[in-house]
């Protein structure tokens, strides 16, 4: 006889394998909680309705939404000025926009991350993740502690399904067939759990599950998330972080008022900022000249010399890119550099009234700069507003710019004033503007190193001696970064084992044959996933060629036939749909 088509096996009376649909099944793949479902027209009153709220907000697809939406409320702290990063240009911000400036003042847009609506969205992110998290991963451990489940009643429902006869009663085949499964499944680490044959039943089968570490990955990475956020707000409330302009030659100490912009979170006494301090001993900046990238930086680094405490040794140090200043649990990060022109400011009289460089503020790559001077101690006062130009260049279009970064023809394009400076109204006053509203216009000039200028009326004289170059650190203390950096390496890892990791489950079972009970053995081979991969039916074969071994297709003469060991019984065709279009397993 040949291997045929045997049909479905009876199920025995009191047998324990579960009669479900693959759809079923896969479903039990996940251990995602069902969601609690109302029927129509049921009042739930207050606590089922708190329920059902907790249920929706600790849903996985509400915590996609308040993910995306703290990614969306995250934009306009990149579009508009900080005031934890530069309140000189939210201040300037406003004076520029005075109609929807409030209004976007009013909305948080300056102070994004500390407004609370951000707060409240991050918050709900929290819990949203907490709450789904914590019954996903019980319910992930009791899983994992179960047995695979037993043997569907109907394996050939199963997306991959082999069956055939074996020669011989399933009372003398079964027990071998099983042993042979089972000892392959558990050496290719599959989970196992196994019901012998039961000659009462006429049945027995050999469960096994594979791929838990996919749930342990989506888990990771989703509890990966919750770290996350708990070391951001960790960071956000005991951090601080401020920017500062250090020349040459000066130095800078860890106090408030050294800063020119400091933020620190709200519980961050500034009377407790670590006491380190550095000098900036010197700053050195080169820059490409060849065609394709000049003007390129090819060198930007400062000298320091640092003390971790006022009693401390000095140490010597350098300051890169990507390479800052560790000192105290805070680092030293060099943003940016720049030009400070040096002046001496006489009066009629020769009396020096302002002798010292300020740094000009970049305008663009070239390292167009632009800066004011004030000396208040002239009588009348003088201020002085000027463009710094490494590469000097005056053209009828542009005017006077520079056209390299380095000062290879440095020059100052200064407008004097003479008047009220406006510094003892006792409003707060920008170092980087003039308010010219008290004051009068006396001329332009413009100045190589060295040369001096008589300002008209008898009003002095201006010199440029040169110039000094000035770094700007950030200085940051984040306590949380480190717990942050290890939840973001841990969710990737979940992350790709979610992604590479397939969670599947395969079956074999023995029963006696209705066509020959006596003589012959029913051996079924099923697997499902409950994703569509092309792994499985790799696996099933696998497992299947396994279980031939130890009980070979029956052919014609009732002697085993090496050449159809691999012929299986024809699965059940595929259901289709109205129009005769096949329907997907699974």
């Amino acid at each position: 006889m040949t291997a045929t088509d045997t049909g479905p096996t009876p199920r025995p009376p009191g047998d324990e394998a579960l009669d479900e649909t693959p759809t079923e099944i896969a479903a039990g793949l996940s251990t995602q909680p069902t969601p609690d479902s109302v029927p129509p027209g049921v009042r739930l009153g207050l606590v089922g309705t708190l329920r059902w709220l907790w249920r929706q907000l600790t849903s996985m697809r509400t915590a996609l939404i308040l993910l995306f939406l703290l990614a969306l409320g995250s934009v306009p702290g990149s579009v508009f000025p900080q005031r934890s990063i530069d309140a000189l240009k939210v201040r300037d911000y406003l004076a520029a926009n005075p109609t929807w400036g409030p209004v976007l003042d009013r909305l948080g847009m300056f102070d994004v991350f500390a407004a609370p609506w951000f707060a409240a969205i991050y918050l709900l992110l929290f819990v949203s993740l907490v709450g789904c998290v914590l019954p996903r991963t019980r319910l992930h451990l009791a899983a994992m502690r179960a047995a695979p489940p037993a043997a569907p009643r109907r394996l050939r429902r199963m997306p991959e399904w082999r069956g055939w006869q074996a020669h011989g009663p399933a009372a003398d085949v079964g027990p071998e067939v099983l042993s042979a499964s089972a000892q392959h499944l558990r050496a290719s680490r599959w989970r196992v759990t196994q019901q012998a044959y039961d000659p009462d039943r006429g049945t027995g089968w050999v469960a096994a599950e594979k791929g838990y570490a996919r749930e342990t990955g989506n888990l990771l990475f989703h509890i990966a998330l919750v770290v996350l956020l708990v070391a951001v707000g960790y960071g956000a409330l005991w951090g601080w972080k401020g920017n500062v302009i250090v020349r040459e030659g000066q130095g800078f100490a860890n106090t408030l008022t050294q800063y020119d912009a400091w933020a620190g979170g709200r519980f961050v006494d500034p009377a407790n900022l670590a006491p380190f301090s550095f000098t900036l001993d010197s700053f050195e900046a080169d820059f490409e000249r060849g065609a394709a990238q000049r003007g390129a930086p090819r060198v930007f680094e400062a000298a320091v010399t640092y003390r971790a405490t006022p009693q401390s040794e000095p140490q010597q140090t350098t300051v890169e890119v990507n390479s800052p200043l560790a000192v105290e649990g805070a680092k030293a990060f060099l943003v940016g550099h720049g030009y400070a022109p040096h002046f001496v400011i006489k009066d009629a009289g020769g009396r020096v009234t302002f002798d010292d460089s300020v740094p000009f503020l970049p305008q663009d790559g070239n390292f167009t700069s632009t800066g004011v001077v004030k000396a208040p101690d002239a009588t009348p006062q003088v201020g002085l507003q000027g463009i710094f130009l490494p590469t000097a260049v005056v053209d009828q279009v542009r005017g006077p710019h520079s056209i390299f970064p380095a000062p290879d023809d440095p020059m100052v394009f200064l407008s004097a004033w003479q008047g009220d400076l406006g510094l003892g109204s006792g409003a707060p006053q920008s170092v980087y503007k003039l308010d010219v509203a008290q004051m009068s216009k006396l001329g332009l000039e413009a100045l190589a190193p060295g040369q001096s200028w008589t300002l008209p009326q008898g009003a002095g004289t201006v010199t440029f001696t040169g110039f000094e170059r000035w770094a700007t650190f950030q200085i940051a203390y984040d306590p949380g970064k480190e717990l942050a950096l290890a939840a973001a390496v841990v969710a990737l890892i979940g992350l790709s084992l979610s992604l590479s990791i397939r969670r599947r489950r395969v079956w074999v079972r023995v029963s006696r044959a209705h066509d020959a009970p006596g003589t012959a053995t029913l051996v079924e081979v099923a697997g499902l996933s409950r994703t569509e991969t092309g792994g499985l039916p790799v696996e099933v074969d696998e497992l299947s060629a396994a279980v031939r071994s130890a009980a070979p297709p029956v052919v014609a003469d009732g002697v085993s036939d090496p050449g159809a060991a691999m012929d299986t019984l024809a699965p059940p065709p595929a259901p289709s749909d109205p129009t005769g279009r096949p329907v997907q397993k699974g």
